[in-house]
């Protein structure tokens, strides 16, 4: 329990099943398999008796169901109705074609993301699969990395984030020089992950900014260092400028889209090297 000065702040009544049953759902996140209730009681660090009674609850709901043959849980048909309605009002359906066509041009597979906790989430494009999980972690990714670089209000810094992991031996791993990191890529106005998440993966991103200049999503081309080259950079960044301009206008409400002349200048859009 916290205090504001002589009053206690108590939270609200029901708040902590409400919490352990979002940690429920949240434990389905990248493509995990079925889970039996031990094993959700094992993750969560709960009694099997009440991650039982959450279990229920939430397939009564239809937010879980069971596999019949295995009376293993997996998430429901509620999440996919809820799912989809988010897709749909927040403009996602509008920004497919807009990524198919950059990765038609590009030859690379192109992604829209957001923010979610220490977490960027792809929400459109090629990496959209069944078998791919779709978060990928702020520190070591380019979306990541933009996302952190033009925080939204009330969106923490590099340094609230949890220990950050090193996934190659090019990882950021010390969250001052991953400050510094952020204020490189706000002064080019992108960012690029060079075999920082996994190797053979490059990847730029740049911005989708709101009016107030924050970052609403993140969009990333991505490719092997043989397709993005040194000497090709500037071309795949005009072009994933370009649709990040596009996706400004689509997915942002009017009251949020900036103008013309407010917009960060993108790199010149110079013929595809040959």
């Amino acid at each position: 329990m916290t205090t504001t000065g002589a009053e206690p702040v108590r939270p609200p009544a029901g708040a902590q099943a409400v919490r352990r049953a979002l940690d429920v759902l949240h434990s389905f996140h990248d493509n995990r398999p079925d889970l039996s209730v031990s094993d959700l009681a094992r993750r969560l660090g709960l009694s099997t008796s009440t991650a039982h009674r959450l279990v229920r609850t939430l397939l009564a709901a239809d937010f879980l169901e069971q596999d019949a043959r295995t009376a293993r849980y997996r998430l429901g048909p509620a999440v996919t109705e809820l799912g989809r309605l988010s897709y749909h009002q927040r403009g996602l359906h509008l920004a497919a074609p807009e990524l198919a066509d950059l990765a038609e041009r590009t030859g690379a597979t192109a992604d829209l993301a957001l923010r979610s906790g220490p977490y960027a989430v792809i929400v459109a494009g090629g990496s959209v699969t069944p078998k791919v999980g779709l978060r990928r972690p702020l520190h070591s990714t380019a979306l990541g990395k933009v996302l952190l670089a033009w925080p939204r209000a009330g969106e923490t810094g590099p340094l609230a984030l949890p220990p950050l992991y090193a996934f190659t031996d090019r990882t950021i791993v010390e969250p001052a020089a991953l400050a510094a990191e952020l204020a490189r890529v706000r002064e080019a106005g992108h960012a690029l992950n060079d075999g920082e998440s996994a190797r053979g993966v490059r990847t730029v991103a740049v911005p989708v900014l709101e009016r107030t200049g924050h970052a609403r999503f993140a969009l990333a081309v991505r490719a092997t260092p043989d397709l993005i080259t040194d000497a090709r950079l500037d071309w795949f960044l005009s072009r994933a400028h370009a649709c990040a301009r596009a996706l400004e206008v689509l997915l942002l409400p009017p009251a949020d889209r900036r103008a013309p002349e407010e917009g960060t200048a993108a790199a010149p859009d110079a013929a595809a090297p040959r």
